[in-house]
């Protein structure tokens, strides 16, 4: 049995998003860059996704200015561990 698609029991694959519009925030986020959602199930019923944005804060925005995105775990390893603000979410 392959184990290549499971994760360990507890933890939860990080999600990314590319940010596709910034209307009103150019300062907060940075058009086609990677963010990392911040689990919140609230948001998510309201139409909105909880990142930290460019200020290392987390907030809430639209959810339809993001598409996710799927990277590899290489990628994914160097955004968490080069990213202060990323580790804490």
């Amino acid at each position: 049995m392959s184990t290549k698609g499971r994760r360990p029991s507890g933890r939860r694959a990080s999600r990314f998003v590319v940010c596709l519009e910034n209307a009103g925030y150019p300062a907060s986020l940075e058009l086609h860059k990677i963010y990392r959602i911040v689990a919140d199930a609230d948001a998510a019923r309201d139409g909105d996704v909880r990142i930290v944005d460019e200020s290392g804060e987390d907030y809430l925005y639209p959810a339809e200015w993001f598409a996710a995105v799927e990277l590899p775990r290489r990628v994914r390893s160097s955004l968490v561990r080069r990213s202060p603000q990323l580790r804490s979410a």
